[in-house]
């Protein structure tokens, strides 16, 4: 047993690939300010890159360039690219406490329980804070959360990927169909079509200052808990034998992909499949271990975000397509490979 345990670290390490991890963060860094400047740049009204420049770092409101720039696109693109990171982080958390490459907070009913939650504040509020919307979205995800993973252990035998994956199509399947029976009931349609569609449009300053340090304390403490999610990834016996409280670990990490999942929600809607596709990306190109997989994830994530919204705006301009649908034109092949596969890693 302790011979295989150190096999089993011994591979952990070697399969860890810091110089491709480097390059990953660098380049992606770069390839975000791009995908942001040509997204700022795009649009019903086309601005110059020199434009997008001088209007954010030399903010003039009486420009009408400057106001749609600093006041609607910006924000737009940031709120994009820290949702992005959100799903991302989120994703890889759960792949590597579940050991399940099909894990994802939009296909285990996260996603699904926020949207419900969100419909039962529009039914019985008005207008309700942002900030109360991130709440319930968060107590939401997690009502979601608790019934996939409730289902998935009933049988004896315990949880496995497949079970699970099933567990969470049904879950989000009831969620999603209550949460559209209470938009029809109480005529709140309208007030729906943005998360049950999916987009960034719409958002500001004020609910950036609101998600983003709770998004980024959220992957913070991801990273922070990177080695033990590693460590984990690998099988619970193992962290046990290592003497890792895996209870407490997995209690904290949870917490973080609610958190994630739920703010993300409340922002950008019931987008699936970014946790997917994108930490089995990283994970093919970084290895297995999660002190570089959380990270590049989460650049990995903003930038296709940035780039779905640019597409969704450009498809059909001067209209726009649900940001979930051009996410989803790429999700569903992917979740479908997987699936061929037997629910094996793709690295």
């Amino acid at each position: 047993m302790m011979m295989m345990r150190n096999s089993q670290l011994k591979e952990s390490k070697a399969d860890s690939r810091p110089a491709i991890g480097t390059s990953i963060l660098a380049l992606g860094f770069i390839l975000l300010m791009g995908s942001i400047v040509l997204a700022i740049s795009v649009g019903a009204a086309n601005i110059d890159f020199l434009t997008v420049w001088r209007s954010i770092f030399n903010y003039d409101s009486t420009r009408e360039a400057d106001q749609i720039i600093v006041s609607l696109r910006l924000p737009r693109e940031l709120g994009a690219a820290v949702v992005g990171a959100a799903f991302a982080v989120s994703g890889a958390i759960m792949q590597g406490i579940t050991r399940n490459p099909l894990a994802d907070p939009g296909l285990l009913g996260l996603n699904a329980g926020a949207s419900l939650a969100l419909a039962c504040v529009f039914a019985f509020h008005s207008s309700p804070s942002y900030l109360s919307l991130m709440f319930v979205s968060f107590i939401g995800a997690g009502i979601g959360a608790v019934m996939v993973f409730g289902l998935g252990s009933l049988r004896r035998g315990g949880m496995s990927p497949i079970r699970i994956t099933l567990a969470g199509a049904a879950v989000s399947a009831l969620l999603s169909a209550l949460g559209e029976g209470m938009a029809i009931y109480y005529k709140l349609s309208q007030d729906l079509a943005f998360w049950i569609a999916g987009g960034v449009s719409g958002t500001n300053w004020l609910q950036l200052k609101l998600i983003s340090p709770v998004i980024g304390v959220g992957i913070l403490i991801a990273i922070m808990l990177s080695k033990e999610l590693t460590i984990l990834s690998f099988g619970e016996e193992l962290a046990k034998g290592l003497g890792q409280r895996t209870l407490l670990t997995k209690g904290i990490l949870m917490t973080v992909v609610l958190i994630l999942a739920g703010t993300a929600v409340s922002l950008v809607g019931s987008i699936a499949f970014v946790g997917l596709m994108v930490p089995h990306v990283v994970r093919f190109l970084v290895g297995t271990d999660y002190r570089w997989i959380i990270p590049c994830s989460a650049i990995c994530g903003s930038v296709l975000m940035v780039l779905a919204d640019t597409a969704a705006r450009m498809v059909n301009a001067p209209y726009e397509t649900p940001m979930g649908a051009i996410v989803s034109m790429v999700g569903v092949p992917f979740f479908l490979y997987l699936a061929r596969k037997g629910g094996r890693k793709v690295a």
